[in-house]
């Protein structure tokens, strides 16, 4: 008899989903976390006594608590919590700024809509038939990949509207450089323009917290720094997780979020690992800014996916990191926060991976410390400069999105090649979260949840 009825690899938001919907039906369930803290990416820790996010810019796919059919809702129906106690906190309004170009938009569809018909007039009736057809579009059969920069151009016939598009749907959720599959564009397309931005109510530690409560109330456990070196199996069947300490533990069926690549490597399954091995990853820098700084108050976005170049090539820069292109968010700007006395702004920018490991301790710190400051150059083109303000910075890089993540190559977004079914070559070992191809953290959510409900329930 196994030890568990469920093993999840991975304390992360797809890991959490999965335990508590298995765990709601009396499943005997057990999460494993190489770290001493939950979340995965979308974490926190402390520095000089500040409280920091990592991950969580925002999440998509917002929706009313009466919109019963939205993945929002769909989501805590799953995990048995309230949407209807559950605060979510909108964003004021982002945007999507080229040089030649500004688009606002907002949880309100019809904000985007108006901007195009203003500022793109010739290609108005086209992005209303895109926007149709969007919707009628079946993201989640599987489907052989179609190309969504295609999918645009025959739309639009505008190239600039056609960028100012893709690159926040694409730095948003894609694994893939130069161009992106449909079905995760039309994915992406209804969470950010359909659905939009929101936050909780507080942290992400209090996120994390209502949803940790909620597995060990269904009498869920959780093993924390206990780091998985290997998954024992037989032909057809798996059986047990090894520690690194040597301990062992045995399970039914077992769940890893950790990735396509890292679950090969766990397992020894005979397959191609490269093929795997996401290419997008990312450095952020973080700044903590004076109370009187202006820049965190303009006119209070939340949001903005900026481009310093109207041709936007969304790839693996071949430098350390790629300035030119980016996300800056104001992680205070959404509707019902109060105003911080130290408000903060958050850079991120593509980064090469095979750049940053091949670095002396030494070395790294300093160009962690030249990328993070040509960060700000960049991101102060854009919101007005604000070197001066800053009071506090930290900056993570690939490297450290590996270590925390266990992603490999800091591949934030995954492998380029999903699996959709989330079956592996052994009958009771399942892949969820964005190497199955659902996206965003509610999307990942819902992964987990796929994957007990199709597997284990």
């Amino acid at each position: 008899m196994a030890d568990y009825q469920l093993l999840i690899i991975g304390c992360g938001l797809s890991g959490i989903a999965a335990g508590i919907r298995a765990a709601r039906f009396g499943v005997k369930t057990l999460i494993v976390e190489q770290h001493a803290l939950p979340g995965g990416l979308n974490s926190y820790y402390y520095r000089q006594g500040r409280f920091f996010e990592t991950g969580l810019h925002a999440m998509t796919n917002f929706a009313s608590p009466g919109d019963k059919r939205a993945p929002l809702n769909l989501l805590f129906r799953q995990l048995k919590l309230s949407r209807k106690t559950f605060k979510a906190n909108q964003q004021n309004h982002s945007l999507v700024q080229f040089p030649s170009a500004l688009l606002r938009f907002s949880n309100d569809p019809a904000l985007l809509e108006e901007e195009i018909a203003q500022t793109f007039p010739e290609a108005i009736d086209r992005f209303r038939v895109l926007k149709k057809n969007i919707c009628e579009y079946d993201s989640f059969s599987v489907k052989p990949w179609k190309s969504a920069k295609a999918f645009l151009k025959q739309h639009l016939e505008n190239e600039l509207l056609e960028h100012m598009l893709l690159l926040p749907t694409m730095i948003y959720g894609n694994a893939e450089e130069d161009d992106m599959d449909l079905g995760q564009f039309t994915i992406m397309f209804r969470a950010i323009f359909q659905e939009g931005f929101f936050r909780p109510e507080g942290t992400i530690k209090d996120f994390l917290q209502l949803l940790l409560q909620q597995f060990e109330q269904f009498g869920g456990e959780i093993w924390y720094k206990k780091p998985v070196e290997g998954i024992e199996h037989d032909h057809n069947r798996v059986h047990r997780l090894r520690f690194a300490d040597g301990s062992t533990v045995s399970a039914d069926h077992i769940v890893s979020t950790v990735g396509l690549p890292e679950t090969i490597r766990l397992t020894g399954w005979q397959t191609d690992m490269q093929q795997y091995v996401g290419q997008m990853s990312f450095m952020e820098t973080l700044s903590v800014l004076r109370s009187d700084t202006t820049v965190s108050s303009r006119e209070r976005e939340t949001i903005i996916f900026y481009s310093h170049s109207d041709s936007f090539h969304y790839r693996r820069p071949t430098a350390l990191f790629e300035p030119q292109w980016g996300v800056i968010c104001f992680p205070d700007n959404f509707q019902g926060l109060p105003v911080k006395t130290e408000p903060q702004v958050r850079v991120t920018n593509a980064a090469n991976y095979q750049h940053w490991c091949v670095m002396s301790e030494s070395e790294y710190e300093e160009q962690k410390k030249r990328c993070a400051q040509e960060a700000v150059v960049s991101a102060g083109k854009i919101i007005g400069p604000y070197e001066q303000d800053i009071i506090f910075q930290d900056s993570f890089t690939p490297l450290t999105i590996e270590r925390f993540t266990r992603k490999k190559g800091g591949a934030i977004y995954g492998s380029p090649v999903k699996l959709a079914t989330g079956a592996t070559p052994w009958e009771n070992l399942y892949i969820a979260g964005t190497d199955q191809g659902y996206l965003g953290i509610v999307g990942s959510m819902l992964s987990g949840v796929s994957m007990v409900n199709a597997h284990v329930l």
